[in-house]
C-alpha cells in the first residue's frame, strides 16, 4: 500500500512536486513520532521528519517532479497526478516491489497506463492528517519542494522565493509589479498572466 501526496499546487511559481510512501512493517516504525500534515508541521519539524522517514529501513519512498512549463501545458490537476504517477514509479524501484493498493490525499484518482495491472486507488479529502504513509509523503514533497525554491531564490534573487516558495504572497505581488514575471513563474496563472515577461535567464 502507498500514500500519495503532492506540494505545489497553489503557488504562482515552481514546480509541483509529489512523493509515495510505502511502509513495509507498520510495527516497526513506532519509533516515528509527530507525524501529521506537513502544512502543521514548523520547517524545523519537517527537516527533522525528512531525514527519519527517507532513512528508515520499513520505508520505501519516490519524489515526481513536473515543471511549471509542463504545469502551464497540462494544468496544474493533470501535472499534480503526473507528479504523483512519477514519486510511485520510483518508490517501487526503491528495491523493485509493486504497491497493491494507493491512497491518494484529495478527491481525484490517477489515470493507470495500459497494458499495467490496475492498482486499486481510494482518494481521502484531507489524507494528510488521517493516513501516516499520506502524511509522510506529505512532508517529503514538502521539504523537497521548499529547498528547489531555495535554489531559485538564489538565482531569481529580486522574487523572495526563500520566504513565499512562490505562493500567492502580498510580497510575491509586489515583487511581479516591479519586476514582472521570470522563467520559472506559471504563466496560465493569474495574475502571472496579465503581466508582461520580466527576468529572461
Amino acid at each position: 500500500m502507498a500514500g500519495l501526496d503532492e506540494a505545489g499546487r497553489g503557488p504562482l511559481a515552481g514546480p509541483v512536486v509529489a512523493s509515495a510512501v510505502i511502509i513495509l512493517d507498520y510495527k516497526k516504525i513506532k519509533d516515528i513520532k509527530k507525524i501529521n500534515d506537513s502544512k502543521k508541521l514548523s520547517e524545523k519539524q519537517r527537516e527533522e521528519l525528512y531525514k527519519i522517514i527517507t532513512r528508515h529501513p520499513q520505508i520505501k519512498w519516490g519524489v515526481g517532479i513536473v515543471s511549471e512549463k509542463v504545469i502551464d501545458k497540462i494544468n496544474i490537476l493533470e501535472a499534480s497526478k503526473l507528479a504523483m504517477q512519477k514519486s510511485l514509479q520510483q518508490a517501487q524501484g526503491r528495491p523493485k516491489l509493486n504497491a497493491d493498493f494507493l491512497l491518494l490525499d484529495g478527491n481525484f484518482t490517477l489515470r493507470q497506463a495500459r497494458g499495467k495491472k490496475y492498482i486499486p486507488q481510494k482518494p481521502i479529502i484531507k489524507g494528510d492528517s488521517k493516513v501516516m504513509s499520506i502524511a509522510m509523503a506529505s512532508i517529503i514533497a514538502k521539504v523537497t519542494r521548499d529547498r528547489i525554491m531555495q535554489k531559485y531564490h538564489k538565482k531569481y534573487p529580486g522574487y523572495g522565493f526563500s520566504n513565499h516558495k512562490g505562493y500567492p504572497t502580498a510580497a510575491h505581488f509586489a515583487c511581479l509589479e516591479k519586476l514582472g514575471p521570470c522563467k520559472i513563474h506559471r504563466r496560465s496563472f493569474y495574475p502571472v498572466n496579465s503581466y508582461p515577461q520580466g527576468v529572461k535567464n
